[in-house]
């Protein structure tokens, strides 16, 4: 027995590293391409981001890469009739599948912890090389294609010489009601400073337009601008799909806090309407901006809980798999990995991920408790398990 799951385990181990490392190589290559095109960046900043996308890379690539090893060696395994002989020599199925759930279970801890980094630590990291190689992404960008925009600023010159730009014109726009602001210059010098999460342009003889008001400058002038405003990257996210596990306790606090202070607010200024007598001030309708203020706040909140929930149930995806696409390969008794491994794949493909992603947003609307977004692992474990008593019992 123990030689037995020796075996299967080692070889699943196998399959499983070579695998993931093709896979991770393969996505890690297709991630840094998508950063490089769409932010502009050199080989440094590439080689930079490469330690903060692997956590990205490998939490994409673990539940495939497990499904597709236990597809590829309990195919193998039924197809040569080993498992056969196990019956034959009344050895349970179970002593070969054993292994495979352990090192499933390993994985899925492991992939929960990835998931934690990748969007937490990872992300983290990718927003800040970028944003503190932005000084030179915007040299490269200018130099490439001679111009530069994000939302709220746009740089377009006629050349690039060293660190001077040539004839630039920059348009900045603030946002708001403010007025927007556009520099017309005969050159022009950029000085990025991190630690202080600014970038400053130096421009020299020409117009400065801000609306209608025109202003003309022979000497010099500087503007700074926040880094995260000429980044196409945020200098810091706020989204609860990239708060750290450990965070959460605490953001879930903060956030009833600030619903708890919108709906003090709202209640103030309906009582205060009340006993001056400005009865218009006491109407739902006075009151609209703290309503929609407190909906946007509750959806976050609904996010907040739920998404601790959603990453168990993604790092756990891997035991479900396993629970599944062990029986399927020994009943299909087939030696192509890849045949395998497809017919194992589209069953979890129609039914797995459309349920997940259906609880995932009926959690985030509020209409399901956070668990509900366990619903595709229950399922898929349940069939598993069904499809492991028939592989016992037959």
């Amino acid at each position: 027995m123990k030689i037995i799951s020796r075996y299967v385990m080692s070889e699943l181990l196998q399959v499983f590293l070579v695998a993931l490392t093709a896979l991770t190589l393969f996505m890690l290559v297709v991630g840094l391409v998508k950063e490089a095109q769409q932010q502009g960046l050199g080989m440094m900043q590439i080689a930079a981001l490469i330690p903060y996308v692997i956590p990205e890379a490998m939490r994409f690539a673990v539940p495939g890469t497990m499904l597709f090893a236990v597809a590829s060696v309990f195919g193998r395994l039924s197809a040569s009739n080993e498992i056969t002989a196990l019956k034959a020599a009344g050895i349970t199925p179970m002593a070969t599948i054993w292994p495979a759930i352990w090192v499933a279970v390993v994985v899925s801890f492991v992939s929960v912890w990835l998931n934690d980094v990748a969007v937490s630590w990872g992300r983290d990291g990718v927003r800040r090389v970028i944003v503190g190689s932005v000084e030179e992404i915007i040299y490269g960008r200018l130099r490439q294609q001679r111009s530069y925009s994000t939302s709220k600023m746009s740089i377009n010159v006629k050349g690039v010489e060293g660190r001077k730009l040539i004839r630039p014109t920059l348009s900045f726009q603030p946002g708001g009601e403010a007025a927007s602001v556009t520099v017309s210059a005969a050159e022009a010098e950029m000085r990025a400073d991190a630690s202080n999460g600014t970038l400053t342009i130096t421009c020299r003889n020409g117009t400065l337009h801000v609306g209608d008001v025109k202003a003309v400058f022979p000497d010099t002038i500087e503007r700074v601008v926040p880094l995260d405003a000429v980044s196409r990257k945020e200098t810091v996210s706020t989204s609860p799909s990239e708060i750290a596990m450990a965070d959460f306790p605490k953001a879930r606090l903060e956030q009833i806090a600030v619903i708890n202070n919108i709906r003090q607010v709202s209640a103030a200024k309906t009582a205060l309407g009340i006993f001056s007598g400005h009865m218009e001030q006491a109407v739902p309708a006075a009151v609209e901006a703290e309503r929609q203020e407190a909906k946007h706040a509750t959806s976050r909140l609904n996010r907040i809980i739920m998404e601790p929930w959603r990453r168990w149930a993604n790092g756990f995806s891997c035991l479900c798999f396993v629970l599944v696409g062990a029986p399927m390969a020994i009943r299909m008794r087939n030696a192509d990995f890849l045949t395998s491994f497809f017919l194992c794949f589209l069953p979890i493909l129609v039914i797995y991920y459309p349920i997940f992603m259906l609880g995932v947003s009926r959690v985030k609307a509020g209409v399901l408790p956070p668990p509900a977004v366990w619903m595709a692992n229950a399922l898929i474990m349940l069939w598993g398990l069904w499809l492991l008593r028939r592989v016992i019992r037959n």
